[in-house]
């Protein structure tokens, strides 16, 4: 990831709302959730809705797709993973202790914590 897209999609994180708007997708998983329902779960106008998700979308965080007469939104995981990836590039400079703690809130985490026993086997 370049400097400048990374930097473009830490500015689209930047505001309390739009934050709680992708964690939210985050822990929804892949299926999303709808636009209605995000509305209600951070209490947030339509208007203000509609605009943060315009800025997540456009930060390539967050995607829609049309079931009906319903828009679900859906976290793009790759692209956390890109952005987090590129934050950790550099880390440690061959101090591996300082990074030690995010491996270990990584593999504790529910979501993490089977994904990584699987990776572990197969690199076995």
């Amino acid at each position: 990831m370049e400097i400048k897209i990374a930097a473009d999609v830490l500015s689209a994180l930047a505001l309390e709302g739009r934050l709680a708007i992708f964690r939210l997708l985050i822990r929804a998983g892949p299926q999303g959730v709808r636009a209605g329902d995000i509305a209600e779960a951070v209490a947030a106008h339509p208007s203000t809705l509609s605009a943060n998700l315009n800025v997540l979308g456009h930060a390539g965080l967050i995607e829609g797709r049309k079931e009906g007469r319903s828009i679900y939104y859906s976290a793009r995981y790759d692209r956390m993973r890109d952005l987090l990836a590129f934050l950790m590039d550099d880390c440690c400079d061959g101090s591996p202790e300082i990074c030690l703690p995010l491996m270990d809130i990584a593999t504790r985490t529910a979501c993490c914590a089977d994904d990584q026993a699987e990776y572990e086997e197969t690199k076995s």
